[in-house]
């Protein structure tokens, strides 16, 4: 009975089961068929003329012949069968067979949920074999199911040439889709009418809000709030931009482009691929933490002019005083809302706390004390483990009344604010103060290991012991990443910090801890990106990214160039796949325009990153002499890696040309690949294939270049190398396709998809979405060649790919189909194509082309 889960053909469409009751959760049921069948798969649904308990028999035969089981789940249990112990709902739970995937959705809130069904619920949590999510309206649970669907298409995929391993599998959260509205680790308290006030201004057309108000006033939980409820009328839905690590103005674009996934690759200047990422989308983006790049403002009005379709919602201490805006003050919270805040942080450090006749108006004071400033109020909060409120009331009366807590120019919010910060920290033993102040060299949060390596000196208790006291007052948040717990700290609390440090006098040596920590964690990082371990070091550095970006500015800051070009080379995969070479490309110019004396490795490296993303832009050769420069300042080092990842891109170079010199390609690329092998470099080496593979094909050998492909993939599925693999499996199926073999060129570009899925490689997917459409071209397909190039010409777009020089050839494919087809029918299939998402695009692509 038990059958491997594979993509089938359109007779044999995968089956989706859906369980759920059927009256209260009609729409969403109609919201599950329709997402279902637009990814071409069948929904298996008992509608509302069935009968409410359909014998056993047959919904066991259905689970037995279905591929995947959706639960929907709200408030009602369902009925029980006479002589049934469960309802129809649980029993088809009971009964979904072990190896099917299981998609669970819960929708809230839902304060009238039975009690049979929150024990099935609580039971479905602990089963390690579902994905659950939660959901509030028909449309939200469209769009998961939609994009679950397309993850389980990629993880499917029974590629007969190769199978892919766990460790590379697809997962649809590693694409690199916009930065979606963060979860608060707690629920907002006393701000309902600020957040319909809000909704109301952008349904009746205002593009561009900003919540004005003091730090830790609760502006960024209350935008985040606020455009979850108005994300629903942006039918791109709503972005979130966090500027808290960004000082730099003029570093604004590359931080929108991040959050959208928009990527610097430093072939057009960001800001354009960033207008035309934005320009046909109607979105809310979600600017956090302006008030320390308010020279930024002018760019807001830029976007909003290019982007008729583009809302702004910004939080700033400031207004940024420009045309178009609309200001919201952002209050205190009235003073019902502000107890019942209180209340709710005293549970989290002391369950049984409540508001008694005897304790009431001392709490009501401490909040009215504290002007209802909600961060404030939480620091009282959390010290209610080993203080009355009557006694917090005493100590806030006495301190708040010495403390200054900051410049004496802020408004008095503000001044309260700080105050409480600076009160909460004298309750603190001083080694915890110590690792306070160090913790706000971190930028972007930090893990329990590099606040150990910032924090220890070698006395007293140890940091884990600390930050765990830090955590229970409130000044840091603990919040889970994968399996490795991080750490934040509120902006306003941060800047806190970074002023004692910069007072007690151990700002540089905090910033230099940082660095060390941030080079070794480069250092580590290096090989393992290189084979099995690139999924985890891509979240790993990924949740880091601040971090690396602030370390590599401290040591620029510093000249300190030759650790500076070490950190970048180091992570010069990571840049690559996430699409941040253009940002390091900036990094590398300031060592070779200083003036200063370079090491010749350091040169060799500023000069390998400066130039390899010019490879194609080199009219004189100057491009190529400098990277031949780069190879031979490696070969002088004895840096053999480094030559051979240099001559790579002087390769590349020798080829981009009006007139690629083959030869000499030829030669550096054998050179390259003698050094890979040498020093046992699978990655680099089966790179090396690819170059020599490109030189082949040029050459007109497409057989020896289908040799060169072969091998490299062969490398990589050895070595579990996911962005090998991807590039070399999409070389394969072009040499495939050249050779008369277009159903084998199809399954290469179908695991260059899913293997480009599988790290979140957009400009891969779309790669293989442009094979793909070649090989739809070639059978007369017209629909899927369109969607499939229409899809990957949008992603280009949307993610900053569309600039640089690509390796496909597509668009010849596709005009012989065009001049061959009814008029305008591939154009329209085109245009379908680009209304589609990653997750959608990925599922056309993976799904079998249907039969003519």
């Amino acid at each position: 009975m038990s059958h491997p889960h594979v993509i089938r053909t359109p007779d044999q469409r995968l089956r989706i089961f859906v369980s759920s009751t059927l009256q209260e959760l009609a729409a969403e049921r109609r919201a599950a068929r329709t997402a279902i069948e637009r990814l071409h798969l069948a929904p298996v649904m008992f509608e509302l003329g069935a009968r409410p308990h359909p014998p056993r028999e047959l919904y066991r035969a259905y689970l037995e012949q279905s591929d995947v089981f959706v639960g929907l789940y709200w408030e009602r249990y369902g009925w029980v069968a006479p002589e049934e112990e469960v309802s129809g709902l649980e029993d088809e739970y009971n009964l979904c067979p072990p190896e099917l995937p299981r998609l669970l959705y819960v929708k809230t809130p839902a304060d009238g949920r039975e009690p049979k069904l929150s024990e099935l619920l609580a039971r479905i949590r602990d089963d390690d074999r579902a994905a659950y999510k939660y959901f509030e309206t028909p449309k939200e649970l469209a769009q998961l199911i939609e994009n679950d669907l397309a993850t389980l298409l990629a993880e499917r995929f029974d590629q007969s040439r190769a199978v892919v391993t766990a460790d590379v599998a697809s997962d649809a959260d590693r694409v690199v889709e916009p930065v979606r509205l963060p979860v608060p680790l707690t629920g907002l308290v006393g701000r309902d009418d600020d957040i319909r006030a809000i909704v109301d201004r952008f349904s009746t057309g205002t593009r561009f809000i900003t919540l004005a108000g003091p730090g830790g006033i609760g502006k960024s939980r209350l935008a985040i709030a606020a455009a979850r409820a108005a994300a629903q009328d942006f039918e791109d839905g709503a972005v979130f931009v966090d500027l808290s690590a960004v000082h730099d103005p003029q570093r604004v674009p590359n931080r929108i482009a991040q959050a959208l996934g928009v990527r610097d690759t430093g072939d057009a200047p960001i800001l354009d691929n960033l207008v035309t990422a934005l320009r046909d989308r109607r979105i809310l983006l979600v600017l956090d933490n302006f008030e320390q790049v308010l020279d930024a403002a002018p760019l807001l009005t830029g976007l909003l002019a290019a982007a008729p379709g583009l809302a702004l919602l910004v939080t700033s201490r400031a207004l940024l005083r420009v045309s178009a805006e609309q200001s919201y003050e952002v209050g205190p919270l009235a003073e019902d809302s502000a107890v019942n805040l209180f209340v709710e942080r005293a549970h989290a450090v002391k369950p049984d706390f409540e508001v008694t006749p005897e304790n009431a108006e001392a709490v009501a004071r401490v909040c009215a004390a504290l002007d209802g400033a909600p961060l404030a109020i939480e620091l009282a909060a959390a010290r209610v483990r080993v203080l009355s409120p009557a006694e917090l009331l005493d100590r806030l009366d006495r301190r708040l009344s010495v403390l200054v807590g900051g410049s004496r120019d802020l408004p008095e919010r503000q001044q309260t604010i700080r105050r409480t910060i600076e009160w909460s920290t004298q309750l603190l033993a001083p080694t915890q103060r110590r690792l306070l102040s160090r913790l706000g060299v971190f930028e972007g949060g930090f893990t329990l290991e590099a606040a150990e390596a910032v924090g220890e000196d070698g006395d007293g208790p140890d940091v884990l012991s600390d930050l765990a006291v830090l955590v229970d007052s409130s000044l840091v948040s603990q919040h889970d990443s994968d399996d490795r717990p991080r750490f934040t700290m509120q902006a306003i609390v941060r800047e806190y910090a970074r002023e004692r440090l910069q007072t007690e006098g151990e700002l540089q040596a905090a910033r230099d801890a940082h660095a060390r920590f941030f080079i070794d964690l480069g250092a580590r990082a290096r090989l393992p990106l290189k084979a099995g371990g690139q999924r985890e070091w891509l979240q790993r550095l990924g949740d880091e990214r601040d971090n690396l970006r602030a370390a590599e500015r401290y040591l620029l800051d510093a000249r300190d160039w030759d650790r500076a070009a070490q950190l970048a080379f180091n992570l010069f995969l990571y840049f690559w796949v996430i699409g941040l070479l253009g940002e390091v490309r900036t990094w590398m110019d300031e060592p070779l325009e200083s003036g200063d004396a370079l090491h010749d490795r350091t040169r060799a490296i500023a000069l390998y990153f400066t130039r390899t993303i010019r490879f194609w832009k080199d009219p004189d050769g100057r491009v190529a002499a400098d990277l031949q420069e780069s190879a031979d300042l490696f070969r002088q080092c004895a840096d053999r890696t480094g030559e051979a990842m240099a001559m790579i891109s002087l390769a590349l170079a020798l080829l981009a040309g009006e007139k690629p010199d083959t030869a000499r390609a030829q030669e550096v690329m054998e050179r390259s690949l003698a050094l890979f092998r040498d020093t046992a470099d699978v990655w680099g080496e089966s790179m090396a294939l690819v170059l020599l593979g490109r030189v082949a094909l040029l050459e007109q050998s497409v057989r020896t270049a289908f040799d060169r492909f072969d091998e490299s993939l062969a490398l990589t599925q050895r070595s579990g190398d996911a962005v090998g693999g991807r590039i070399a499996a999409y070389h394969l199926g072009w040499a495939h396709l050249l050779l008369g073999a277009p159903e084998d060129a199809r399954k290469d570009f179908m695991l260059s998809v899913t293997l480009s899925t599988s790290l979140g490689h957009i400009e891969g997917i779309a790669y293989g979405l442009e094979g793909l459409a070649a090989v739809a071209a070639l059978a007369g397909d017209v629909d899927r060649a369109g969607r499939l190039a229409g899809a990957a010409h949008a992603l280009r777009e949307r993610s900053g790919t569309h600039n640089g020089p690509t390796f496909t050839f597509h668009q010849r494919y596709l005009d012989r189909l065009a001049a061959a087809s009814p008029p305008g029918r591939l154009a329209e299939a085109v245009a379908e194509g680009r209304e589609l998402g990653v997750e959608q695009a990925v599922a056309e692509a993976l799904a079998e082309p249907s039969l003519n």
